[in-house]
């Protein structure tokens, strides 16, 4: 086969995850690209093969006969290069724990603590990665896996419950008596654009807000609420830290929402002494 005659492997990967989770905006989280991304490369891979890849499903897509034939086909050789390459590493020597773990809850509550399981075991190497949603352990490379549990679970899983999931406003203090007025801006997450609207039908007490504003995750939107532009809808765990020390409030606490966060690893893993220590660390972590 001619160089020419393969399209991109990027473009293929998209179109695979794109075909597997039924729409872009899946797609784009699992692969940690922008829903424009990944629309991009699925129509430059439709232009190169000169085929309609996708067509519409309700409010998702799904592939058309050739686009299934190519999605099967690009996913079969993606595992198997993976397959490949676990053998490869795991017969050269000790390999890394990879943990992967949603993008905001790495930054505002892993990371700060992270420094503390590398002192205590400095001969175990922890590659961190950020995701959100499903993922496919062989394909992406990941050893232990870190998600809030709202998609469906492979039953071949081996989830252990870390925390359940509660949402509630943050804001810097002093901002407190203009939330309590309903003189406020609303901040929060394009992952959950649904989130204010249904804290407020389940708080009819509270005010109002100016107006709610958007920002493209969730440590973003903590930032922004700490610096003074507004009150934050954040989850419990990524602000419990910003709480403790006083730099966020929380004046009137958290509601649970019904999901919970879990530390999943694939259930025919072979479990090592440094992947143990690594889970009982990280359980260790959860009040």
């Amino acid at each position: 086969m001619k160089r020419s005659d393969m399209p991109s492997l990027d473009d293929l990967r998209a179109f695979a995850a794109v075909v597997r989770l039924g729409s872009v905006r899946a797609a784009a989280t699992e692969l940690a690209l922008t829903h424009g991304a990944v629309s991009r490369r699925v129509s430059k891979l439709a232009d190169d093969l000169k085929l309609q890849l996708l067509e519409p499903d309700g409010r998702g897509v799904r592939p058309t006969r050739e686009g299934l034939r190519l999605a099967e086909a690009a996913t079969d050789a993606m595992q198997g290069i993976a397959a490949a390459l676990a053998a490869i590493r795991s017969s050269s020597g000790v390999q890394p724990i990879v943990l992967s773990c949603e993008r905001s809850l790495a930054m505002r509550w892993l990371i700060p603590r992270l420094s503390d399981f590398q002192d205590r075991h400095p001969g175990i190497d922890v590659h961190l990665s950020t995701g959100g949603g499903a993922l496919d352990f062989a394909r992406d490379r990941v050893t232990l896996a870190i998600r809030r549990l709202d998609f469906p679970l492979d039953p071949d899983w081996t989830v252990t419950i870390l925390a359940q999931e509660a949402v509630g406003p943050v804001m810097r203090p002093d901002r407190a008596q203009r939330f309590a007025s309903g003189d406020y801006l609303a901040l929060g997450a394009r992952t959950r654009p649904e989130a204010w609207k249904n804290w407020l039908a389940s708080r009819p007490d509270r005010p109002t807000p100016r107006d709610i504003r958007l920002y493209d995750h969730h440590f973003m939107m903590l930032e922004a609420a700490a610096n003074g532009l507004g009150v934050a809808l954040s989850p419990s765990i990524i602000a419990t830290d910003d709480v403790a020390t006083g730099r966020l409030a929380a004046p009137v606490g958290f509601d649970a929402d019904g999901t919970s966060y879990g530390l999943i690893r694939p259930g025919r893993m072979k479990m090592t002494e440094n992947v143990r220590a690594l889970e009982e660390w990280i359980i260790r972590q959860v009040p």
